[in-house]
Formats: C-alpha cells, sequence, structure tokens
C-alpha cells in the first residue's frame, strides 16, 4: 500500500458564536472562518482523514502548505510508516507548522485503523473504554455566570470545573472563592489562568486556589517561564500544570521535566504534532510518574482524535469540554457527548470511527486543492 495523493477540501463555518477564553485570545462578534478536510488516499483505495483550523484561528496558508510543501513528501511512501513520516515532516518543525503536520498524522493513524479494521485506541493498546469529563470555561464579564455555570454542569453529572478567569489576579481569587462556594467543599474544580500572571501575582492566587483545594493551577506564568514556573512549584502545594505551549515536539519537555518546573505535562494533537507526538510524550510522562493531560483540539475530529489517545493511556485523568459547545463542535454527524454519569465513550470503528459530514461540508466548500 503506498500513499497516491494528499488533498485538502476548504468548507466555510459560518455564523460562529462570539468568545473569549483569555485576556488576549478573544473574538468581538459572530464570524465565520475556513476549515480544512485532509484527505490522504492510497492505492488500495483505503482513505484517513484529519480536520485542519478552529473556529478562532484562520486557515491562513494551512492547506496550501500540505499540497506544496508536504504532499511531495508524502506520495509513493507506505502510509503505515508513521514514525519514519512523523520525523521527516517534523524534524524542523516548530510554531504553526505543528498543527499542520498534526493533521496529516492524524489522517495516517485514521487511514492504518481503517486498513486493520480497528480504532486507533486498539492500535495504540486500548487501557479504557470511557473517561472522565470536565467543563472548561469560557472568560465571564461577572463573578455569578461562573457560579451559576459551574453548578450547572455539577448538577447535570459531570465530574469537575475548570475557570478560565479574566487574568486580573484579585478578581480571579473572588471568582475562585465564589465557584467553591456555589459547588460546595467536595467538588473537584480547577484554575486556568492562561499564561497570564508575573510571579508575584502568580503566587497570591496560586495560595487562594490552594486554600479553596483547587485540584490544579495550570498556567499562571508565561510559557517559557521555566525559572519561574520552579520558584511556584517550591512554594505551593497545589500540584502545578504547564507546557500546553509551545508548538513543538516531544523534546521540548526534557527540561520542564529534568528541572522539575511542573507536576503534570500537557499537550494535543493540533500544538504538538499529532498522536504519534503525544504517544511518545505520554509514554515518556509515565516514567516519571507524571500525568499527561490532554488539552482540547480545536475541532471536532481533533477533539476525537485525543479521546482514541486517552482512551490508549494510563496516565490522563480527564476529557477536557471547552465551553460553549457550538464554537467547539462542527463537521460531523455525530460528536462527543458527555453522559449522564460525566463520562465520555470511546469512538469504536475503524480509525477515528466519527462520520464525517461530507455533505455539509461540500455545500459550504470554497475550495479544493
Amino acid at each position: 500500500m503506498r500513499i497516491s495523493d494528499v488533498k485538502v477540501t476548504v468548507w466555510e463555518w459560518r455564523d460562529i458564536p462570539p468568545t473569549r477564553y483569555t485576556l488576549k485570545v478573544k473574538s468581538s462578534g459572530s464570524r465565520s472562518t475556513h476549515m480544512g478536510l485532509v484527505r490522504i488516499q492510497t492505492d488500495t483505495g483505503i482513505e484517513g482523514h484529519a480536520f485542519l483550523g478552529s473556529a478562532l484561528s484562520a486557515l491562513g496558508n494551512d492547506a496550501k502548505l500540505i499540497v506544496e510543501r508536504f504532499k511531495p513528501m508524502l506520495v509513493g511512501q507506505d502510509p503505515l510508516a508513521r514514525e519514519r513520516i512523523w520525523r521527516s515532516m517534523s524534524g524542523w518543525a516548530m510554531g504553526g507548522v505543528m498543527r499542520v503536520i498534526g493533521a496529516l498524522d492524524v489522517a495516517l493513524w485514521d487511514l492504518a485503523g481503517k486498513a486493520a479494521n480497528v480504532p486507533i485506541h486498539q492500535l495504540m493498546g486500548t487501557y479504557r473504554k470511557s473517561v472522565p469529563a470536565y467543563a472548561s470555561s469560557a472568560v465571564f464579564e461577572s463573578i455569578e455566570e461562573y457560579a451559576d455555570e459551574a453548578v450547572r454542569y455539577k448538577e447535570a453529572g459531570w465530574q469537575a470545573y475548570k475557570i478560565h478567569p479574566p487574568a486580573i489576579p484579585e478578581r480571579d481569587i473572588k471568582i475562585c472563592e465564589a465557584v467553591r462556594k456555589a459547588v460546595g467543599d467536595d467538588y473537584r474544580l480547577m484554575l486556568d489562568s492562561t499564561w497570564s500572571y508575573d510571579y508575584p501575582a502568580a503566587l497570591r492566587v496560586g495560595r487562594a486556589a490552594e486554600a479553596l483545594g483547587f485540584y490544579w493551577y495550570e498556567d499562571p506564568l508565561q510559557y517559557d517561564d521555566l525559572y519561574g514556573y520552579v520558584k511556584l512549584k517550591q512554594v505551593l502545594q497545589i500540584p502545578i500544570m504547564a507546557t500546553e505551549m509551545p508548538s513543538t515536539g516531544p523534546t521540548s519537555y526534557a527540561p520542564w521535566v529534568m528541572e522539575r518546573a511542573t507536576d503534570y505535562l500537557r499537550g494535543d494533537v493540533a500544538i504538538k504534532g499529532g498522536l504519534t507526538s503525544c504517544l511518545k510524550t505520554a509514554h515518556m510522562a509515565e516514567a516519571f510518574q507524571m500525568n499527561y493531560e490532554v488539552h482540547h483540539g480545536g475541532n471536532s475530529l481533533n477533539n476525537v482524535a485525543n479521546l482514541h489517545l486517552i482512551m490508549a493511556i494510563a496516565n490522563c485523568e480527564y476529557f477536557e469540554v471547552l465551553l460553549p459547545d457550538e464554537v467547539q463542535k462542527q463537521g460531523l454527524i455525530e460528536d462527543i457527548e458527555v453522559d449522564k454519569d460525566g463520562l465520555v465513550h470511546a469512538f469504536q470503528g475503524p480509525g477515528l470511527g466519527a462520520n464525517i459530514d461530507f455533505e455539509m461540508i461540500e455545500k459550504n466548500k470554497v475550495a479544493d486543492l
């Protein structure tokens, strides 16, 4: 079996509601964006798929990059030689190129699962068939909105709630206090401050979250402030989570582990270069008795890929669901859903096992590359 072609269908995702997740990453109003359906075709007729893009970031030149730079590298290759292909694609890559490599790698895993007639998590080595989900908030204008949302998800059976605060330290503390009071002492809460504080502010907020019994404290400092994270981890008892950024591969985690700068490692297929890269990192984290908590993947099919990864590793506790749903889901006939017990369940069809809405994509198609 050989790769015969690599194609991208670009479609328009219309009327995306305004959303804000950090101090800087936000949208001001309803808008549209372009998404890409990546297809890796073979001479046997088996085809692997992936999505490229998200509601919050423009597709830009990513589709063009696939067909102009990576297609010549892939055509004629054995699609099951994922390790060799991943190394040839990623040896020099970082930043935005990683999401392109990630999409191609996910499509190769999808193709391999279809060729073997098993789901991706089974190719990797299935560990479980379901995992708890946590609700991951947007940034709200009022403290009460956080408290009300956390209560709703607790009452719906979800097992944890994560706050994305407005990144104003004293206000962030008040939000944490209000949410804890609303849900009670026995409900699991996390705080993700999205690289927003200097060290003194990170320490103040961290001590407050620690006193409130929060489960982890995520990304309080700039993502490259290794020294600051080392200091912070030495004085706080609450577990620290870092390494979601930058967009690089497995070797970038080494200093964080060796300097003991974080308690958890973080990543997903879009940021870190695909399932091959993430699986390497998860196994490396396991060797150091560390969790590799998988981030939200930016689009529906990335999240399915992330879910397969989680099903194949023991050192990830949760599946993240970034809210609201309508800003995170498009392109699948049946998307990932959380059940009444707060669980999400593995897709069991071959490859990714998700039913892509090809009719919708064709209806909203902008270009074929």
